[in-house]
């Protein structure tokens, strides 16, 4: 093992990855499984069909503690988190002053207490960020010791409901703390593949346990980070540091069902957040150079991100941002930016792939039906 590796962090279920003959890769300063042996694409199919388990505990997650924790972040994002119900969760932003995009997020309100899920490369990043703006009556409490891990796809909720029963009321974005199994862990019925499923907090000590349990159900194997990407991309799911960044605002990003109503300007908490008048001005002038789209492949090839984009012209117009072989939309799918006046349904552009232009369709994302159990 070279010194590089060896500085590299394991999650709870390391062990577990390799008993099942993960492919482990350095991935955002862990050691995580790429894949298994059923490849990525039969991990991909099995997701959409049964029940994929995602270890996600690379993570960062966090209690923000406190009466005015969810008054105090609601200054960071432009979300409403004062009226979010306890017991709910809510996708969330994190703004520049130039109204780019520090970190989207998770935030679930527990009453006494705000969770928060961030992305594991921007973990040290959003602390930071927190501790810095955050007043000192609210308390920043980072659980490193838990693991984090997904149950996604159509037999989710039934896999869930013969461990732990009283899943079953829960629907989409709903967040729970429950006893499974002898463990509190903290449950939320969300993901990030666009189909049914929970994300599940548990104690180190008892994420083995916990996982073998989930594990010994015929519908549920281990899906790893390959496949995680593909189903998150034909769900039209952004990746951050990749298809927004902190260059990217909202607007341009196709972000605008993300900033709630009530911070927007004519909302009875306009504002207060970082960036706002840029962003709120781009809400209403629709003034952006570039915007956020879905292609769709005409051909075969995959494109992957970094391909350029040109109109008929041979103009350059734009740039990939994902891109895969989309295994249940039968296509190449891929997002990416391109110059406004382009981002129009079904407008045919090229991607440059090895010096060849392969001709896409701009689509509506996401490219494939989201089944999110709302009840």
């Amino acid at each position: 093992m070279t010194q590089s590796n060896q500085k590299l962090l394991k999650t709870p279920c390391y062990d577990l990855h390799l008993e099942a003959s993960g492919k482990m890769v350095p991935f955002a300063g862990y050691e995580m499984p790429v894949q298994y042996d059923m490849g990525v694409k039969k991990e991909h199919l099995h997701t959409r069909s049964q029940a994929g388990l995602f270890d996600v505990s690379h993570m960062g997650q966090l209690k923000l503690v406190g009466k005015n924790a969810a008054k105090a972040l609601e200054t960071l994002v432009p979300v409403d988190i004062i009226d979010l119900p306890e017991g709910k969760q809510r996708y969330a932003l994190f703004t520049n002053e130039q109204g780019g995009l520090l970190d989207d997020l998770m935030v679930s309100n527990f009453g006494n207490h705000l969770f928060v899920v961030v992305n594991a490369a921007c973990k040290a990043q959003d602390i930071a960020h927190l501790q810095k703006h955050l007043p000192e009556d609210v308390e920043i409490e980072i659980l490193e010791g838990r693991a984090l891990l997904a149950l996604q796809g159509p037999k989710a909720g039934e896999v869930l409901k013969r461990l732990l029963p009283e899943s079953a009321d829960m629907v989409f974005m709903d967040s729970r703390v429950v006893n499974f199994d002898g463990a509190e862990c903290i449950i939320g019925r969300a993901g990030y593949t666009g189909e049914d499923g929970f994300e599940i907090s548990i104690p180190a000590e008892h994420a083995e346990r916990i996982t073998r349990l989930l594990l010994a159900e015929q519908e549920v194997e281990w899906i790893g980070l390959g496949a995680r990407d593909s189903l998150r991309l034909e769900s039209g799911l952004c990746l951050y540091g990749h298809d927004i960044d902190q260059t990217t605002t909202p607007v341009e990003a196709s972000l605008l069902w993300a900033i709630s109503k009530v911070r927007r300007t004519d909302g009875a908490r306009a504002g207060g957040f970082p960036g706002a008048d840029i962003i709120l001005d781009q809400i209403v002038t629709k003034d952006v150079i570039r915007k956020r789209i879905g292609m769709v492949g005409l051909g075969k090839a995959p494109v992957r991100e970094g391909a350029e984009l040109y109109n008929s012209n041979d103009e350059k117009i734009g740039i990939v941002t994902s891109g895969t072989a989309g295994p249940s939309k039968g296509a190449p799918i891929a997002m990416g930016y391109v110059e406004t006046k382009y981002a129009v349904l079904d407008t045919e552009i090229y991607a440059d792939v090895r010096g060849k232009k392969l001709p896409m369709l701009i689509q509506r994302m996401p490219f494939v039906s989201q089944r999110y159990y709302r009840g």
